[in-house]
């Protein structure tokens, strides 16, 4: 039952929120409907975090996190992959593919996944994950529940395009589509902002999200039904990237560690990666633009730089333990620019930042969590990120580096 206007009325006086409701006297019953569907899914406890955000961000003692080095995972890589098979072919492993973003940085005004990276031929990025996980399927003999997160902005145009293409080969029936869960964005005191006269201003929560958003959507049921125990989370942009790789999870499940996170050797102290780190002797991220020169000049017993392994975010999660940490999850208060109506009702597109919006991040889920391993990936073969149209961690750099791995462009 969707929420009467009583209600909504009652729920956004209880948060001190009643402008959002200013123009539902202009809104048409269909307009007021998605308002109010709006604002009975917005999370408004959260937004009492920008009274006392300057307490969320504090870091705590941060020291190195060695990583399974390439070494050590070949000379045990077929017993990784042996028990990696086996727990794929009982059912426990899927897989989630992070795919909300849109492919505006490479100047398209669809959904990022359904960029052609094809020279000679068609191949969109979203064929060549696919691909690389139907390598997996045939070497198991076993499909792999893929869970795909979309948002708001291009949930219809993803399942059209992978639909359209028939999955590009992959079992249908093994493939379900999730919505990002979205997070009100705020002026500097905490008041929502309405982006037009009947819809709140919103943003994704963050790619600590996904679980939630998972659960939200009622898939978290299919995982205990299918007997999922564990997720490998990853990004849409990265073309190389190998999905529930055997050997990888194997390797989770030997080390009894609840997360492993494939990780590549830094091309410098200061490239622009997280790195896998200790916080308070607990696994975690120390993202770059908090890489002092103290961190970056710090070596191990080796002599090697101790941060010397940046994360591609591709993340193996042992569900029971995602679950024990879902509610004490926190929230970041991100700066930006957020665009909202002004007194008059005309929308503002502000040129600097003029408020808040709230994430989870993937690093505070690791941090949660007890045990992670950091295993290490041959940089050529696994990550070819594609963020620009030209330069470094491009369709370009992508390309060269497909065709080295010997796909036909």
């Amino acid at each position: 039952m969707a929420m009467t206007y009583e209600q909504v009325k009652a729920k956004v006086e209880k948060y001190g929120q009643q402008q959002v409701l200013k123009y539902v006297d202009e809104l048409s019953d269909s307009q007021k409907e998605v308002l109010f569907a709006q604002i009975e899914a917005t999370d408004m406890d959260v937004i009492a975090c920008c009274q006392h955000k300057e307490d969320m961000i504090k870091r705590g003692v941060i020291s190195p996190l060695g990583a399974m080095e390439l070494s050590e995972i070949e000379a045990n890589r077929e017993s990784f992959t042996k028990t990696g098979i086996e727990a794929i072919r009982a059912g426990k492993v899927g897989a989630v593919l992070l795919a909300g973003g849109m492919g505006t940085r490479l100047g398209s005004d669809n959904p990022k996944g359904m960029y052609n990276v094809g020279i000679t031929r068609d191949l969109y990025i979203f064929e060549c994950l696919i691909n690389n996980l139907l390598d997996v399927v045939k070497q198991a003999d076993a499909w792999i529940h893929l869970f795909v997160m979309t948002s708001d902005k291009n949930n219809d145009a993803t399942i059209g395009f992978l639909t359209e293409h028939e999955f590009f080969g992959y079992n249908k029936d093994y493939v379900h589509f999730f919505k990002q869960e979205m997070a009100a964005a705020t002026d500097y005191n905490g008041k929502i902002y309405l982006e037009e006269k009947g819809k709140l201003s919103t943003s994704p929560n963050g790619n600590g999200g996904w679980f939630i958003s998972l659960q939200k959507n009622g898939l978290l049921d299919l995982v205990h039904e299918q007997g999922i125990e564990w997720i490998n989370v990853f990004a849409v942009d990265n073309v190389l990237q190998r999905i529930a790789d055997p050997c990888f999870i194997g390797a989770t499940i030997q080390k009894n560690c609840v997360v492993g996170s494939k990780v590549v050797r830094k091309a410098a102290p200061d490239e622009k990666v997280g790195c896998m780190c200790l916080e308070d002797g607990r696994p975690s991220i120390v993202e770059y633009y908090d890489m002092t020169q103290e961190l970056m000049d710090a070596k191990n017993e080796k002599g090697e730089p101790a941060y010397n392994f940046g994360v591609i975010l591709n993340y193996l999660f042992y569900v029971p333990d995602l679950e024990k940490m879902m509610e004490s999850l926190p929230l970041h208060v991100v700066e930006k620019k957020i665009p909202y109506l002004d007194e008059n009702g005309n929308l503002v597109k502000p040129e600097a930042p003029n408020g808040y919006k709230f994430e989870s991040l993937v690093l505070d889920m690791i941090h949660q969590l007890s045990s992670c391993l950091p295993f290490e990936v041959v940089r050529e073969h696994e990550f070819a990120p594609i963020k620009n149209k030209t330069g470094i961690d491009s369709v370009e750099s992508a390309r060269e580096l497909l065709k080295k791995n010997g796909v036909v462009l």
